[in-house]
């Protein structure tokens, strides 16, 4: 397969006062289109860091990142923010969830650039696909952790992209609900979305086809699955 994206020597520091922090250190690996990559290490390693550089919210002082073969350094920020939005979803460890909109309206968020009939039958399809069309119409606050977890995961597969950020995804979750997710993200990847995941779990990790592990800003092994 070929690597939907290429990263290499890829270093980002952060200063406090006089404090430097190197939170990435020449960071080099290639993902393949529709690969389920994890990344591990303990807290403060740099994988927080790397996964918002990949998602364009962040930049690296220096290296190179291409997506599709395109040097993302080169790019505007507006042309980064279509790519984000076209190419991107994201699901974070506390969902990030709208209060003020229902389930269907916070899925929606990701298809505005989509007409009015095309936005309802794709808000429609990945809500049955996550199993919460049945919510469609409550608010987040009227849900548990584990369906919030859905609607964020049917967020970031509305615009169907070719890569979904994954960061701590199961980490508010109970058992049940953190094995419900890792099915559904292991299911967009087995349909060619390429998944990125940071995670503690070593269980939920050995879903992935691969393992990156982190240390200190660097990636000190690496294991397929």
């Amino acid at each position: 397969m070929d690597p939907l994206l290429q990263i290499s020597d890829l270093s980002r520091a952060y200063r406090s006062g006089e404090v430097e922090t190197q939170a990435l250190d020449s960071v080099s690996f290639e993902v393949a289109a529709g690969e389920f990559v994890a990344i591990m290490g303990p807290s403060g390693c740099g994988k927080s860091t790397l996964l918002n550089i990949l998602g364009f919210l962040d930049s690296p002082d220096s290296g190179i990142y291409r997506l599709r073969g395109e040097d993302v350094a080169t790019l505007s920020e507006a042309r980064l923010a279509r790519l984000r939005r076209a190419h991107v979803g994201f699901v974070f460890q506390d969902f990030n969830l709208i209060d003020e909109l229902d389930v269907a309206e916070n899925v929606e968020v990701a298809l505005l650039y989509r007409d009015t009939r095309a936005r309802r039958r794709r808000i429609e399809s990945v809500l049955d696909q996550v199993g919460i069309a049945h919510r469609a119409r409550h608010r987040p606050q009227q849900l548990s952790g584990g369906q919030r977890q859905r609607v964020a995961i049917a967020r970031a597969l509305a615009p169907e992209p070719d890569l979904i950020l994954a960061d701590e995804p199961t980490g508010n979750l109970d058992t049940a609900n953190g094995a419900a997710v890792m099915d559904l993200l292991k299911s967009a990847a087995a349909a060619g979305t390429t998944v990125i995941m940071v995670t503690h779990s070593s269980l939920h990790a050995a879903a992935a086809d691969r393992t990156i592990r982190m240390l200190d800003g660097r990636i000190v092994a690496e294991t397929r699955l």
